[in-house]
This record gives structure tokens, sequence and C-alpha cells, in this order.
């Protein structure tokens, strides 16, 4: 039970902290977004995330900062394995799965829902 509640307060507070940017300075979200998947690398690079990671589990490898915390741990694992062509290849492989998924799921929402633009 205190899992849940982990995971739930982990992911809570990385939600607040990007609607408090969001209400509170004139950053749109595609930027928020570029924020939290760059600064979820940055952390992974330093070795910070993983300690949000071993605390809140699923709560912080589930918002965007987790996206970058993938990056950031794939590439760290192809540099140790393959040197410094790692750095290129490994953020790639570790997402690949997620960036398929992603394309799938938003194809087929568009053919089932039909959106429409927008003027």
């Amino acid at each position: 039970m205190l899992d849940y509640v982990k995971v739930f307060f982990t992911g809570g507070v990385i939600c607040v902290i990007a609607q408090i940017l969001m209400d509170k300075t004139k950053l749109m979200p595609a930027r928020i977004l570029v924020i939290y998947v760059t600064v979820g690398t940055f952390l992974t690079g330093l070795g910070l995330y993983d300690y949000v990671v071993d605390f809140g589990g699923s709560g912080a490898t589930v918002p965007l900062i987790g996206f970058g915390y993938a990056l950031g741990k794939g590439v760290m694992e192809e540099v140790s394995k393959s040197g410094f062509i790692g750095v290129f290849t490994g953020g790639l492989t570790a997402t690949s799965g997620a960036l398929a998924a992603a394309l799938l799921f938003g194809y087929l929402a568009a053919i089932i829902f039909n959106p429409k633009d927008t003027k």
C-alpha cells in the first residue's frame, strides 16, 4: 500500500511542478516538455534521478521527465558497452519501443476519431 502512495506522490509532484510552470510563467506546454526531458536526462547523467526512481517507481519513470531518464540511462549503458558511438545510439535504442508505440497509437487514434483541422 505504501508503494502506491509513493508512486502517486512522486508523479503528483512532477505534475504539480509542470502545472505551476504553466500557470505562473509564460512557458508553453511544448517548452515545458522539452525542459522536463532535458532535466530528466541531465539528472540521470549526474546520478541523481536514480534516487527519485528508487523512491517513486513508475511515478518517476512514466511522466516526461522519465523519458529523459530513459534516454540518459540508454546512453550511459551503450557508452559503457560500445564506447563513444553509444552517445548516438544509446538513447534511440533505449526508447525505440516507446517511440514506436506512440506513433502507432497516435496513428490509430487519428483513424478512429477522425481529427479535424482547427482554425
